[in-house]
Order: structure tokens, then sequence, then C-alpha cells
């Protein structure tokens, strides 16, 4: 069993990460660095901490999970590694390409591992979305559209997170989903353009992002916001033998944030009103077709984690595919 140690009680620590390292029978969640609530309330078999120097210290801690906020996870992820641990960092791994390559190399060097929470690779929707690419009904590919939506016109009234930093911004934190997961389906873009900018009122960091990457014939646009009132489709896919388009969120962070356990029945099932249709020519004949939404699963990011501490399972957030992501960040970050 992995001993897990988290720093932070926020969003990621208490509601995306803590559920599943405690349902998962191959870790034990045994401690929580965190000045803020009290963990026990929900985990009461965990250590609260006070101090990061705590957790680093405790000999019998397997894997440190960083879950503070952007501008720590460089600094502690070299402290944890230093200190015998192996890292799971909630995305960005760090600000900069150069960052993220030393942190692989100290890891390597110290017979660790490191990796990334891009847990939205196990998100319902883009699972479906590789069911249908793999499916070949869309023939060759010409277009993928993918958005990352949201209405928050207030400002988060968690300063670090509205704080201009290195790597704050929009660019960072939602973007950083969308373009792992294009990266992981198709790899490195040939051409990488794009831009950010600032939309809500009194806001200091950019809140909305659009991407545009060359992949040959293929051509993919990324796009988030904060400000957009009526959500239209997540995904919009275009092949020569037909189109896919998905409406709808997957739903398993509304059912953390509601205290549902990762491993219920119903947990990270859409409702049929947002399955996506599949549109293709047949003998002269326009069809449609509904393809159910997959079963959201971040569990299976946390399997693959333990597989790869104890029997060396190779990652499925690979280090090239997050070296890449940070290219294509920090290119657009120069537009």
């Amino acid at each position: 069993m992995i001993n897990v140690g988290i720093i932070g009680y926020g969003l990621s620590g208490r509601y995306l990460q803590a559920p599943f390292f405690e349902t998962n029978e191959k870790f034990n969640l045994k401690s929580i660095v965190t000045n803020a609530s009290n963990p026990k309330e929900h985990f009461p078999k965990v250590n609260v901490l006070s101090t990061v120097d705590a957790l680093f210290e405790d000999p019998y801690i397997d894997l440190v999970s960083i879950c503070s906020p952007n501008a720590t996870h460089f600094e502690l992820a070299k402290k944890a590694i230093l200190a015998g641990k192996n890292v799971l960092i909630e995305k960005p791994i760090s600000d900069t390409k150069k960052e993220a390559e030393e942190l692989y190399q100290l890891a390597k060097d110290h017979n660790k591992i490191i990796t990334v929470f891009q847990n939205r690779r196990y998100d319902s929707d883009f699972l479906t979305v590789k069911q249908v690419l793999e499916s070949g009904k869309l023939g060759e590919l010409l277009s993928y559209e993918a958005h990352f939506d949201r209405y928050k016109p207030i400002l988060n009234p968690k300063k670090w997170k509205e704080t201009n930093g290195p790597s704050s911004g929009i660019l960072y934190d939602l973007g950083s989903h969308l373009i792992d997961q294009v990266v992981s389906l198709f790899g490195k873009p040939i051409h990488i353009t794009g831009e950010k900018y600032t939309q809500r009122q009194g806001a200091e960091i950019d809140d909305a992002i659009d991407i545009r990457l060359d992949y040959g014939k293929l051509k993919v646009t990324l796009k988030s916001s904060l400000l957009i009132k009526k959500l239209g489709p997540k995904y919009v896919i275009n092949g020569t033998k037909g189109s896919f388009v998905k409406y709808g969120m997957d739903l398993q962070e509304d059912h953390l944030k509601m205290n549902m356990l990762p491993t219920e029945t119903c947990f990270g099932h859409e409702s049929v009103e947002d399955y996506g249709k599949l549109y293709f020519e047949k003998d002269g004949e326009d069809f449609e077709e509904t393809i159910p939404t997959k079963q959201g699963n971040w569990m299976a990011y946390f399997d693959n984690l333990a597989n790869n501490i104890l029997h060396q399972v190779p990652l499925a957030i690979a280090e090239n595919e997050i070296i890449t992501q940070l290219e294509i960040i920090e290119k657009i970050k120069k537009v």
C-alpha cells in the first residue's frame, strides 16, 4: 500500500484527490498539510499537519501530492523529491518548460517518479471523443474544436487565483487541460498560434484564450472563457465522413462537491440529454446517430499512478506530453 500525504486542502486536495486516495485500496491517505478547514470531518483517520517539513520528514510517506497554489509547485516538488518522495503535482507542473525538465531530471536522479494531475483525460466527454475517433466513423480528421467555458463574472475570492504571476490565469488553469487532451490524441503540433486576453471587469489575469494548433490537414481550435453565459458545444469534430457534436460537461467534479464517492454506482454518469450526436451520410442519405456518453473515470488515473509506483507500469501522463504542453503555453504567453 502507498502512503500518501497531500499538501493543500482546497478544491483539488479536498474534492478532486482525497476521495480517490481514500477509496482506492492501493493507497492509504495518511496526512494532509493544511491550516484551513479540518480534514478530519470527512477523513477521520488522516493526520493533520501544519507544515510541509513535517510531511517531508515522515519516513513512511511514499507519495506527496502537491495541491497548493501554482506558484509553489516547483519549489515544493524539488523539496519532496530531495526528501525521497514520489510526487504528484496538480497542474501546472511548473511555470516553464525549463523548470519542468529540471523536476523530471531530478526525479530520475533520485529514482523517484513525478507526474501531473491531468485528470481531464478521464472525463466522460473526452473518453467518448476518443471512442468516436477510434471507431473511424469520421474518416480522415479535418477539424477538432474543444471548449472549456464557464460563467464567472465575479472575481475569485481566492486572491492567489486572481493575482498576476508566471503561472496564473486561464491559460494554465483550464487551457492546460484542453492542450493536454489534444497532445494525448495527436502529439506535438506543427505550428502554434493564438492569444490570451482579459475580459472581466477589474481582472488582472488572462481569463480567455483562443488557441490554434496546426497538424497539417487537421486543424485544432481550443477556446476557454469565464464569460460564457450560454454554453455551446463542448466538442465539434469534423472528418471526411461525418461530424461529431457533444454538449455538456463531465459531472465528476460536481458529484464530488456533493460528497459523492467515486465508488458509488451513479458516479460520473451523464444524463441522456447530453449524449453526443454523430452526423454522417450513407448511400446519399443523411443519418444521425446518438453516441451514449461513457462513464467518467478519474479513478483510472489513480490506478495507473499506483501501478507505476508498485509495479513500474508506464505512467499514462508521459513526460514528453507535459513538456509539449508547456511549449504550447509558453508560445501563447509570448503573443
